[in-house]
């Protein structure tokens, strides 16, 4: 057994018992194919979250000090995420997101950047853009108090098409706006 299915069984242990956690949406998910999941972010936690009830392996940017932790490192990297370095653009983070995406890969990406909300980052958008991947948005839905419910929504793919013909600054911001008031709507029809 992998590191990931081993971790998400765990997970999904933890976060049934503790979190009482539900998704819904699932559907919406292709099977093959590069796509970008995009949630808000409201806690540590959300990743994991994000990504047990899929099949297919997600994957996460992580902040790259995470990565010079021992141990804790190492294991990150194994259940799929990589680095990338907070307060500004990664050559490398966005290379390896656009060869993952290019493998069919699945990409978890939090548009807001940091917890608790705010304005969306254009990344998110960026990458849809550059690789043709599905957009999905996610509403975590919940507090994280033990034996509360968490919930996890997976909406229907976003279209960006009307967005990526012109493939510029404004056509990017207007895009990444869209995907951040679907999620919004999202959560507040499942609230």
């Amino acid at each position: 057994m992998s590191l990931y299915r081993f971790g998400r069984f765990v997970c999904r242990v933890f976060y049934k018992t503790v979190y009482r956690y539900e998704t819904t949406g699932l559907h919406h998910i292709p099977d093959k194919g590069p796509v970008i999941l995009c949630s808000n972010h409201i806690s540590t936690l959300d990743p994991p979250l994000v990504g047990i009830a899929l099949s297919r392996k997600v994957h996460f940017m992580a902040k790259a000090e995470l990565f010079k932790i021992p141990v804790f490192g190492s294991m990150i990297k194994g259940l799929g995420a990589f680095p990338v370095k907070r307060g500004g653009v990664s050559k490398e983070s966005i290379r390896a997101a656009l060869q993952l995406l290019g493998d069919d890969g699945v990409l978890g990406i939090f548009p807001e950047g940091t917890r608790g909300g705010g304005m969306g980052k254009k990344g998110a958008a960026s990458l849809a853009f550059r690789s043709g991947a599905a957009v999905i948005p996610v509403a975590i839905i919940g507090e994280y108090k033990p034996f509360r419910k968490m919930r996890v929504i997976y909406g229907e793919p976003v279209d960006l098409t009307s967005f990526s013909e012109q493939a510029n600054s404004d056509s990017l911001e207007q895009a990444t706006e869209h995907i951040m008031s679907t999620i919004k709507s999202l959560k507040q029809a499942h609230s």
